[in-house]
């Protein structure tokens, strides 16, 4: 099959935006729980009524210091509830939200504020404020008049956003709503800038229309999940990532309740508290969860136990994947004794970890790997993989509770069409698709064919429509926490260092960025020399100390250049070249990246240990 569809399943007013995903929840239910805040005490619910009217106000804040329909504001912040009521006030305000992530370096936050054209910010803490204060003081990019940075954590000196509120008092409810609805379907909702293979962030804008009916088609696309009493979610993937936003909006339009947290450290007490009845998940945290609970078998002496459990799980988890692909009965009589028998003994365990109540998971962000989805999955802990991009509002397929495939990632979301080209590219076209880049003509002529987004990943579409990722096209890096990273400017500012002849940046599906690295012996050479050190060969200076010393430095340089979350952990220096007649370099000594990844996987392995 080249191409599978989903009908539309709810069409939208073209004059209505995302803000009345909010008043119609409000309209049903004024007192309905929407937010759920942790504090000293525990969770605190947030009514439609508490969050509406902190939303108003702080929207009026920002229309009494004079922004204007369509304007770009900034956000650099964790995962955390005031996050969610900046964004909405500044759509109320009419404006256009452009998130940065809270772990951005110096010249990223630069270049977003430069390319989006913001001159409003709000930063979590005064850290942040203080990093971006810094930025606009030393660029020389930003020019004009920058408003002051506004604090979201409420404590400190103005402006915070209590002080941002009250500045608003005197406007009005009809001015408050002529900004509100200025904006409608077609038009920018937020530029979320993703990484490109050039390095270079570019502003991808989603509009109105992809935020509201990806949310409201999604809810009746996954009604098993979100249309049940009482459902709750725990967010704490970045909501600078589109998928979390979206899926934020998804949970608002169902009327879920949602949590925050951002802290890796409180996360598991987060879930014991909080208790959630489904979870937007990366890979990593399974893989953290996995790995836990293995380690905890083995230091009770459990090992055997453990490994006897996973077994079973895996075993009828694929069991129960045959039969749905009618290839198979289903687990057998003893499968089902052995399962239940761990479904006693070791499984509620394993549940107890996400909060004791949840009933599904969905991946996204990065692959997952078939291993994890079939032991959660048998574990009692149904994972449903899905796929998308920042262009595609993140979900353009996902499994659903009775169309569920391991090791595909499901069908077309309602409003989508899923084409493979001849080359086998994944072309998407749909209600998620984003309006294009911003202020970059040459990168959306590139982007669309024949009215389908590009994405640069290799996939297939089986004949009832599941589509299965098969590679990718770009050489752009997903870690297993689903943040993309782009190996090239990483790459090249290695290779500055005088020691290096080739870098090789990797940790596609890996929990961090690593390195492989070759020495120049005529670089090692002239190094020694200016070191003032005995001449060594490539194979000797690999296990030097001081070589090794330099390497890590030229490696914090280049890590200056991107995120925490982008930048490089570890390095090996291998003992082998790149060379064209090895294979790895082609005539025109361009690196051929996926033979260098399938020539070293030992040693990338051994990094992973």
């Amino acid at each position: 099959m080249r191409e599978a569809s989903t009908g539309l399943l709810v069409e939208l007013d073209p004059g209505s935006n995302v803000t009345d995903l909010l008043l119609e929840q409000h309209g049903k239910d004024p007192v309905h729980a929407l937010y759920s805040r942790r504090g000293p005490s525990g969770w605190a619910d947030v009514s439609a009524q508490q969050f509406l009217d902190q939303v108003r106000a702080l929207a009026k804040g920002l229309i009494a210091g004079g922004i204007t329909p369509g304007e770009t504001v900034a956000v650099m912040s964790g995962t955390r509830y005031e996050w969610t009521v900046v964004d909405f006030a500044i759509w109320f305000a009419g404006g256009v939200p452009v998130p940065i992530y809270e772990t951005s370096s110096a010249s990223q936050i630069e270049w977003i504020l430069h390319d989006s054209g913001a001159r409003r910010i709000f930063a979590e803490n005064e850290a942040k404020a203080g990093l971006v204060r810094q930025v606009l003081d030393s660029s020389g990019q930003l020019g004009g008049t920058v408003l002051p940075v506004v604090r979201m954590d409420y404590d400190g000196a103005a402006p915070n956003l209590a002080s941002l509120a009250a500045a608003g008092t005197g406007v009005g409810d009809a001015e408050l709503e002529r900004h509100r609805s200025a904006a409608g379907l077609a038009d920018v909702a937020s530029l979320v800038y993703t990484s490109g293979t050039t390095g270079r962030p570019k502003g991808c804008e989603i509009t109105h229309g992809n935020f509201a009916l990806v949310a409201r088609n999604i809810v009746l696309f996954l009604p098993e999940i979100l249309l049940q009493p009482r459902t709750r979610t725990l967010m704490f993937l970045p909501l600078a990532h589109v998928l979390a936003r979206a899926v934020q909006l998804i949970c608002l339009s169902a009327g879920t309740t949602v949590g925050h947290t951002s802290s890796a450290k409180e996360l598991l007490e987060d879930l014991a508290s909080f208790k959630p009845t489904f979870l937007l998940v990366v890979p990593r945290i399974f893989e953290k969860v996995y790995a836990g609970a293995a380690q905890k078998a083995a230091l009770a002496g459990k090992e055997r136990l453990f490994a006897s459990a996973t077994a079973v799980a895996i075993d009828y988890s694929r069991a129960l994947d045959a039969a749905a692909r009618g290839a198979g009965p289903g687990p057998g009589l003893v499968a089902r004794a052995q399962h239940a028998l761990f479904d006693r003994l070791l499984y509620p365990k394993l549940r107890q970890a996400f909060g004791g109540q949840l009933g599904y998971t969905v991946s996204g962000a990065s692959p997952l790997s078939s291993h994890d989805a079939h032991f959660f999955r048998g574990a009692g802990i149904p994972v449903l993989e899905g796929y998308g991009l920042t262009e595609t509002t993140a979900p353009c397929t996902a499994n659903t509770p009775t169309r569920t495939r391991v090791g595909t990632v499901g069908i077309p979301v309602p409003g989508t069409t899923i084409r493979v080209a001849e080359d086998g590219e994944i072309l998407v076209k749909g209600i998620g698709v984003f309006k294009g880049y911003h202020n970059n003509a040459a990168a959306n002529a590139e982007a669309f064919v024949d009215g389908f987004f590009r994405t640069g990943d290799l996939g297939s579409l089986d004949a009832e429509g599941f589509l299965t990722i098969t590679g990718r096209k770009k050489d752009l890096l997903v870690t297993s926490g689903g943040k993309n990273v782009a190996p090239g400017p990483l790459e090249e500012k290695i290779r500055e260092h005088e020691l290096v002849l080739q870098a090789v940046v990797v940790g596609d599906g890996r929990p961090f960025v690593s390195a492989l690295i070759n020495l120049d012996p005529e670089g090692l050479e002239n190094w020694c020399a200016a070191q003032k050190l005995p001449a060594m060969s490539t194979a000797e200076a690999r296990g030097n100390d001081q070589v090794r010393a330099a390497l890590q430095r030229a490696v914090d340089e280049a890590n200056t250049l991107v995120s925490t979350a982008e930048s490089i952990r570890s390095f090996v220096v291998l003992d082998a070249d790149f060379t064209v007649e090895s294979g790895h370099l082609t005539p025109s000594l361009k690196l051929k990246r996926a033979a260098v990844v399938r020539d070293f996987e030992e040693q990338i392995n051994r990094i992973y240990g």
